[in-house]
């Protein structure tokens, strides 16, 4: 079989559309939403109608970029969740509109086993079973992928999820949002060991990033009474120092988890997995410990339609198709 498939992704805040064909992503077409700057972090109502406005031209632009008619396609992919609701509900109800014209079949994608999956839209590749840190703003997960299809998830957070802690840092800080990538690029310039901060005990392989934030909140109000410019003086040390402690929680659940199954194909996923201090850190501990790293291009680190296609395509060969009834999932397990 070789399969035409076009996938939307429309969980968050990007509306994407890619067109795959024969396993090979033939494009990933993305329209980012400006509109939430201003607030912060995403407005799920301007989420849902930013995605109205966009998907059609999305849509459009993707078939045409892959040279593909619309009658070649042979299934219409959707992220069915987890997700905003109502943006999920643009992207479900442009899928069954299309599928139900085009009279083809529906499939529907989980949003997390797509974040996985994307590690197979380019060389290297992982071989089963491998170990995947999938982080995003949503999601602190470490999964064990089997197959394409089969995956269980070993350890996640309780709370907040990394990104959410990184943004949520960078709003206390007063940078704009989305704050992470910004903490990032101050990172690089200072020093990662210039302040400490607390650690959070979970069971297992699980993590709790909610504390972390409080004290972060706590340790800048303590030291912007000594010094009221004590953030613009430090920005670099500070996000250095708070990166490097969110990155060390991650990667020391990583160890152990590598430890306890015994996988040493390791991956990171996500839109976290683009942070330049995460990659960095990995691919040291990958070579200390001999492990087999897989890190993702960043096109597709964050939310888009490539890595739901990837996901389409496995799904497409063994026969998993949704009837016309089904509906989005704002939560979603893997």
């Amino acid at each position: 079989m070789r399969p035409v498939i076009l996938a939307i992704e429309s969980s968050c805040d990007e509306t994407s559309a890619s067109v795959i064909r024969n396993g090979k992503v033939l494009n990933n077409i993305i329209a980012s939403q400006a509109v939430h700057q201003k607030y912060g972090g995403v407005v799920p109502e301007l989420a849902s109608r930013a995605h109205q406005q966009n998907i059609v031209a999305v849509v459009t632009e993707a078939m045409e970029k892959s040279g593909v008619d619309k009658t070649a396609l042979d299934a219409i992919a959707f992220t069915r969740g987890p997700g905003l609701m109502g943006a999920l509900l643009v992207g479900v109800s442009f899928a069954k509109g299309m599928a139900m014209a085009l009279n083809i079949p529906l499939i529907e994608v989980n949003h997390m086993q797509a974040h996985v999956l994307a590690h197979f839209i380019d060389d290297p590749k992982p071989s089963f079973p491998f170990l995947c840190l999938t982080v995003s703003g949503g999601h602190t997960q470490i999964v064990v992928v089997k197959n394409y299809l089969e995956m269980e998830v070993i350890g996640q957070t309780h709370d907040d999820a990394v990104g959410e802690a990184f943004d949520k840092a960078a709003k206390i800080m007063g940078l704009p949002y989305p704050g992470g990538p910004l903490i990032d690029k101050y990172a690089q310039a200072g020093n990662p060991k210039a302040y400490k901060f607390s650690e959070t005990v979970m069971p297992g392989l699980d993590f709790s990033f909610s504390g972390i934030k409080t004290a972060f909140l706590y340790f800048l109000r303590d030291q912007k009474a000594k010094n009221p410019n004590f953030v613009e003086e430090n920005i670099n040390d500070i996000c250095a120092s708070l990166q490097h402690h969110l990155v060390n929680m991650l990667l020391t659940r990583v160890r152990q988890a590598s430890e306890q199954t015994g996988i040493r194909n390791i991956a990171i996923a996500g839109g976290v997995s683009a942070n330049s201090g995460l990659r960095q850190a990995l691919k040291a501990m990958g070579e200390e410990r001999g492990w087999n790293i897989f890190i993702p291009a960043f096109e597709y680190c964050t939310d888009n339609a490539g890595m739901i296609a990837i996901a389409a395509h496995y799904k497409y060969l063994k026969g998993e198709f949704c009837p016309l009834d089904v509906t989005p999932l704002a939560r979603m397990p893997i």
